[in-house]
């Protein structure tokens, strides 16, 4: 019982295009062991064994899909059955009319546009580990 308390928070980082820092600093500061991955397919695998604290994913607009925006919903799909686990997400404002129309069917209240500030990155991993979902 006391493990459970004592273990560190887990945090899966989903990096497919990247482009930007490692944040391994920001996340060791806040205690959390990382499990990175570059792309979708393995992250889900990786989700049948694990359930992280928190994952964070990249919205990656891709025109050619034929019944979804983007990477991002595949990883959705299977975080309705972990609704514990925090999805933190960055995003091209460039392509933010597309994610738009993703957050108009998922509630996604982690977003943050490149270029990340790592200071609102930080407070978000705060905030992810300390508010509950089902009061957002």
């Amino acid at each position: 019982m006391n493990d459970k308390l004592n273990k560190n928070k887990s945090l899966l980082s989903i990096v497919e295009l990247g482009g930007y820092p490692d944040f391994k600093d920001i996340y060791s500061q806040h205690q959390l062991d990382v499990e990175k991955t570059d792309s979708m397919r393995k992250a889900v695998k990786i989700l049948k064994k694990m359930s992280p604290d928190i994952i964070v994913a990249e919205f990656n607009y891709q025109s050619d899909f034929r019944d979804r925006t983007s990477n991002l919903e595949t990883l959705l799909a299977v975080l309705q059955k972990k609704p514990d686990v925090k999805l933190i997400v960055f995003y091209e404002k460039e392509f933010a009319h597309q994610f738009k129309r993703v957050t108009e069917r998922f509630v996604l209240p982690y977003t943050l546009a490149f270029p990340i500030d790592e200071e609102a990155l930080s407070n978000m991993v705060t905030k992810a580990l300390t508010v509950d979902l089902g009061s957002l």
